[in-house]
């Protein structure tokens, strides 16, 4: 027999217990070279991406299969904007110690579907750990500005205490003149770099003053009625 084999046996002869077939499985995933289920030796796909990222593909899948269609599995994962203001924005270990937990709330907060859902959860998270620390009220006040810039259409923003960029897709609700008169009235602080981005010069002392000022930068892009940004900003960029 071979090695494999030998240690088969010896698994199958060791367990007699109540749950003996879930330890065997997971020995036998060992001796194929899987690894730990969950552990920092696991192998394959999941290693690679994460579990969590892999559990969403998968059910993605699922679903796509389900349904009778094929799963597009090359389309992101990711369906809403990405803010990045460089802050410190996160639940800290010391206010939520439980590292299952804190992923949880992470993801919560990231599907809130709006600002009473963000609200609800924060009043939740204050009445089960106590007030807020800085990072986690960052936290929120970030999620509260994707949940603007998603109805708008603005696919990232990237803003540093010198200035940034917006990213939009193109299937954006902003109005043309918008954009135009940004670049236009303040043409030091605006300009177009492509026909989807829009570029931003500004200097900011603090995380709140750059907080502050982005939510204006969105409520700005937000003033007139829907339109097409991207034929607009091509004209205005010539």
């Amino acid at each position: 027999m071979s090695g494999d084999a030998v240690k088969r046996l010896e698994a199958i002869e060791s367990l007699e217990d109540l749950g003996a077939g879930f330890v065997l499985a997971t020995n036998d995933l060992e001796i194929r070279g899987a690894g730990e289920l969950l552990g920092e030796e696991q192998s394959g796909q999941i290693q690679e991406i994460g579990f969590s990222l892999y559990m969403e593909l998968l059910d993605r899948a699922v679903h796509a299969l389900k349904s009778g269609t094929e799963p597009e599995l090359e389309r992101s994962i990711r369906t809403g904007p990405e803010i990045e203001l460089r802050l410190p924005a996160l639940l800290p270990e010391h206010y939520v110690a439980d590292v299952h937990l804190r992923l949880t709330l992470y993801k919560r907060i990231s599907g809130a579907p709006d600002n009473q859902a963000l609200d609800d959860l924060q009043a939740e998270m204050i009445d089960r750990f106590g007030p807020l620390p800085e990072p986690a009220r960052n936290l929120y006040r970030i999620a509260v500005l994707k949940l603007r810039a998603r109805t708008l259409g603005i696919a990232k923003i990237d803003a540093s205490a010198q200035g940034g960029y917006v990213l939009f897709n193109e299937g954006n609700a902003i109005e043309p003149q918008t954009v135009i008169r940004l670049v236009q009235s303040q043409p030091k602080a605006y300009r177009l770099d492509g026909p989807l981005k829009l570029r931003f010069s500004w200097r900011c002392e603090n995380d709140a003053e750059r907080l502050r000022r982005t939510a204006e930068l969105i409520d700005a892009l937000a003033v007139a009625a829907p339109g097409e940004l991207k034929t607009a900003t091509r004209s205005a960029s010539r």
